[in-house]
């Protein structure tokens, strides 16, 4: 691990005035930052502690909602009872996300900034072009079983691996930020995080300084939740295929609904043209053709293509009370 200064801000605005355009870093839960510093895949020359800027509470809105402070842990956020009974997904979306350890120490706003899991981005001796730009991908003609098969590009293949995200993309959540300047923005979490292109190494459009402070939810939805995440082992493992969903059911069947998916995608993904396939009585395989269009493999991670099928088929299945054939 490289040397590093560290500043422990007491206030958000001490936070922001720590910030002087060089090589800062806010730390928090330190789930992921400690992880790949110690690894020098991250080397910031100063490291802001937040975890004293109050951003810890969650609140009701005005409009029925939940205003969830940045600072929130993953397990305290899993067990509000006001998350468990109106946003069930999302508590068990934390849930299904590594211990019960990390979960006690991880952030909303780190959760939603964590960085790919890809093996070649961890390993300083491979070329990574989300970790030094212009370098190459390893992952194209190496093991990718993990990797993304929608939203990559030809300069990185790398998944997102948050299963938090994939909830509050589906909920249509808001994240709030301030700049060091002071200048808040409001941000829908579906513009949050930016795919590959030709500058892998840009993950977020948020700016050098810009803090997350808080993710606001709207007002519980109506009909079905599901979040169901198929992965190598019961616990402590990202998914292969997660899907959250929330499906209106009328006799028998869905009417209507919408889904997020993990592990497929470069960020959490969501087609929001392809759930049209899921008014009037979903049909499950229409709508799976349509998430999967441009779908693409990389050899290994072929198999995440049918398994996002059976994944889909089986939320459906699942919503309407049906017995699923698909195994999963």
């Amino acid at each position: 691990m490289k040397a590093f200064s560290y500043t422990r801000a007491t206030s958000l605005e001490a936070a922001r005035k720590a910030v002087n355009g060089g090589g800062e870093k806010f730390i928090a839960g330190g789930t992921n930052l400690l992880d790949l510093m110690k690894l020098q895949v991250e080397t910031p020359s100063h490291l802001i502690d937040i975890n004293h800027t109050g951003l810890d509470a969650i609140e009701a809105t005005a409009e029925g909602g939940l205003r969830i402070g940045a600072l929130v842990r993953n397990s305290d956020l899993a067990a509000d009872v006001r998350v468990r009974d109106k946003y069930e997904l999302l508590s068990r979306a934390l849930l299904s996300g590594a211990s019960a350890q990390l979960r006690n120490k991880a952030t909303t706003g780190g959760n939603l900034l964590q960085r790919t899991r890809c093996y070649y981005f961890y390993d300083t001796t491979k070329p990574c072009n989300k970790r030094q730009p212009g370098s190459g991908c390893a992952a194209l003609g190496g093991f990718n079983r993990v990797h993304a098969v929608l939203g990559v590009s030809d300069q990185c293949i790398a998944s997102h691996p948050s299963d938090m995200a994939v909830a509050m993309r589906v909920l249509d959540a808001v994240v709030e930020t301030v700049k060091p300047d002071g200048t808040v923005r409001n941000i829908p979490i579906a513009e949050l995080h930016t795919l590959p292109g030709e500058t892998p190494h840009v993950e977020t459009v948020l700016g050098h300084g810009e803090l997350i402070t808080a993710v606001t939810l709207p007002p519980p939805p109506s009909g079905k939740q599901i979040y169901r995440k198929v992965r190598d082992r019961a616990s402590y493992a990202f998914a292969m295929v997660s899907v959250a969903a929330i499906l209106d059911v009328q006799k028998g069947e869905v009417a209507s609904g919408k889904m997020a998916f993990g592990g497929i995608g470069a960020k959490p993904w969501r087609d929001e043209d392809a759930e049209g396939k899921l008014h009037g009585g979903a049909d499950s395989g229409a709508f799976a053709d349509a998430v999967l269009a441009d779908a693409a493999g990389h050899g290994d991670n072929d198999f995440k293509i049918p398994l996002t099928r059976r994944v889909i088929h089986a939320v459906i299945a699942q919503a309407t009370g049906k017995d699923s054939q698909h195994g999963i």
